[in-house]
C-alpha cells in the first residue's frame, strides 16, 4: 500500500510539473482517499482499492496532457 501511495505521488509530480494548483489538488485527493480507507480490514475491499489506485496511476501517466500557452492564440 505504501509503495503505491508513493508511486502515485511521484506520478503526480511528473504529470503536473510546474502546475502548482494541479499538484496541490492531486496531493490532497491522493491523501484524502488513502486516509478515508486506512481502517479498511476486508482483504477483498483492500485489493479492489489497490486496483483502482493502480489504474489511476496508469491513466495519469498515459492520458493526462499538460498544455502551455506559447502565444496568445497558441498552446
Amino acid at each position: 500500500v505504501l509503495k503505491l501511495f508513493k508511486s502515485l505521488h511521484r506520478t503526480r509530480q511528473e504529470v503536473f510539473k510546474n502546475d502548482t494548483r494541479a499538484l496541490e489538488a492531486a496531493r490532497q485527493k491522493i491523501n484524502e482517499e488513502f486516509k478515508n480507507n486506512q481502517d479498511e480490514t476486508s482483504e477483498e475491499k483492500i485489493n479492489e482499492l489497490l486496483k483502482i489506485a493502480s489504474d489511476v496511476e496508469v491513466i495519469l501517466r498515459t492520458s493526462v496532457i499538460q498544455a502551455v500557452h506559447t502565444d496568445s492564440d497558441k498552446i
